[in-house]
């Protein structure tokens, strides 16, 4: 699966979300960013090339909707994440974000809750 750019990243958050749109309902959503409808149109289909988008024709206009997941695409983007920065330990990870303080010590004890609940 092809890395995302930070815009095809927020696009596909909108589809996902929308589960269709045509690119003027993409372009209404974005709302952080003042991207002109062409560039979006090609956003849209450079992520149809790279396979996270498919299309079905209305005449000459295209109605877009995601051909991945968000679960799929957030388990490789954490694999990656793992591998890239933590050296594939998510021990490591974990520990990262309790030392950064963006996990607290409650939600530590419901991950191993639930971890403990799939073991049995």
């Amino acid at each position: 699966m092809e890395k995302l750019t930070n815009k095809e990243e927020a696009i596909m958050h909108i589809l996902w979300t929308l589960e269709k749109a045509f690119v003027k309902e993409v372009k209404a959503e974005l709302t952080e960013e003042n991207l002109h409808y062409n560039t979006v149109s090609t956003i849209i289909r450079n992520l149809e090339e790279k396979g996270y988008v498919a299309h079905k024709a209305f005449g000459k206009t295209h109605q877009y909707y995601p051909a991945v997941s968000k679960e799929t695409y957030r388990k490789q983007f954490m694999n990656t994440a793992t591998k890239k920065f933590f050296d594939n330990s998510y021990k490591s990870m974990v520990s990262f974000f309790a030392k950064e303080e963006k996990i607290s010590a409650e939600e530590l004890r419901e991950i191993l809750a639930i971890i403990e609940k799939k073991e049995k």
